[in-house]
């Protein structure tokens, strides 16, 4: 690999990382586990409805 491709690479990847930080955040990752057992307690409190 010559000097100009390495480079090259170099910059692609830095500017690939850096593209990578501007990037929207994804959620953090709850468990299927602590899914179920917030849906669980969801379910489980009673719903109040205001009816005027």
């Amino acid at each position: 690999m010559n000097r100009q491709k390495k480079l090259q690479q170099l910059f692609k990847e830095k500017a690939k990382k850096a593209s990578a930080k501007l990037a929207p955040k994804k959620p953090k990752y709850i468990s299927k586990a602590d899914r179920a057992k917030l849906a669980a307690e969801a379910a489980a409190e009673p719903v109040e409805t205001h009816e005027s």
